[in-house]
């Protein structure tokens, strides 16, 4: 296992990197790596021309790591994402070829335009890191994750992803335009349609990043911020805004973004604050207003940071 100095610098090693291509946004890129040394999947929500693609290369190009693009659209095929099986006449056989899917790191563009059965096929990629084409199933690497992107101002012509599928992404984020200084050094630093994600030399291997989240899945949670975790979930189950509250599987991603934000801070141990900061990236997706809230206008979000407000933060026991 790493010493936390010693996975606090991998960690800020491989955002740098990313860094070098995704100017002006360093939050974000700090929230793409906790979610890959959780070993958990990212929803971005933006228009288009922020850097989404970028981002996805560049963190697989910092860890060596095989990239695979999935541009969604209506007339996609579940067999165009997962793979299918060919007919092979020299060996009078089934052959498997693998679809984008079969990568490190995959950027699905777009992923409310294709058909919920398309949406679907990433499902059982997403929970169990394996997929099942003809009675078969083939087990995909580690890491995995996907990056999956969706326009946020565009409705038409799109289908909303399921509550099943949203559960099943780690964190849902936004990009957001640069700011005047970041987006000058881009206009200064960029030549052509190259974006500089393909030059970027890689900061670790696939096979490294393995042993990086099994150190961040030893980083301790003490039994009072455990309880903490359960408090919050019980809290978004009995708020009268919410027609439905976090799963569990939404408390055992908060408790792995946490552990990796107190790694990526040099910490062998959680506190309030890691669970806090990573809180309104991991829960809002996952927790659905009531009609009658919706029609008042009521977020998500504005509930979330209610209930944090609102739960007793464990403190460190008083020196005796």
């Amino acid at each position: 296992m790493l010493g936390s100095a010693e996975l606090m610098d991998h960690l800020a090693e491989i955002q740098a990197n990313v860094e070098q291509v995704i100017l002006g946004k360093r939050d974000v890129v700090h929230l793409l790596v906790l979610a890959l040394m959780c070993d958990g999947h990212v929803l971005i929500e933006d228009v288009p021309g922020v850097g989404k693609t970028s981002l996805a290369k560049s963190l697989a190009r910092s860890i060596d790591g095989r990239f695979g693009r999935v541009q969604f659209t209506p007339d996609l095929l579940p067999s165009d994402v997962t793979g299918m099986s060919v007919w092979n006449r020299a060996t009078n056989a089934f052959d498997f070829r693998p679809g984008p899917v079969f990568a490190d790191i995959l950027l699905a563009d777009e992923i409310n335009r294709a058909s919920p059965k398309t949406q679907s096929a990433l499902l059982e990629a997403m929970a169990e890191r394996q997929v099942t084409a003809d009675g078969v199933t083939h087990k995909l690497g580690s890491p995995f994750m996907v990056i999956a992107t969706q326009n946020p101002i565009e409705h038409e012509g799109t289908y909303p992803l399921p509550e099943a599928q949203l559960d099943r992404f780690l964190m849902r984020i936004s990009i957001g335009y640069p700011d005047r200084e970041a987006e000058g050094r881009m206009l200064a630093k960029q030549s052509g349609t190259d974006d500089g994600a393909d030059s970027l030399e890689p900061v670790t291997s696939s096979e490294s990043l393995v042993a990086l989240a099994e150190s961040v899945r030893k980083v301790h949670i003490a039994q009072p911020l455990a309880a903490y975790l359960l408090d919050i979930a019980a809290a978004t189950r009995q708020h009268p805004a919410l027609a439905l509250g976090l799963s569990p599987r939404a408390l055992l991603d908060l408790q792995r973004s946490s552990r990796a934000q107190a790694a990526s801070q040099g910490r062998s141990f959680v506190i309030p604050d890691d669970v806090k900061a990573l809180a309104p990236f991991v829960l809002p997706h996952r927790l659905i207003v009531s009609p009658e809230s919706t029609l008042r206008g009521v977020r998500s979000v504005e509930v979330l940071a209610e209930i944090l407000d609102g739960v007793p933060v464990p403190r460190p026991p008083a020196a005796t």
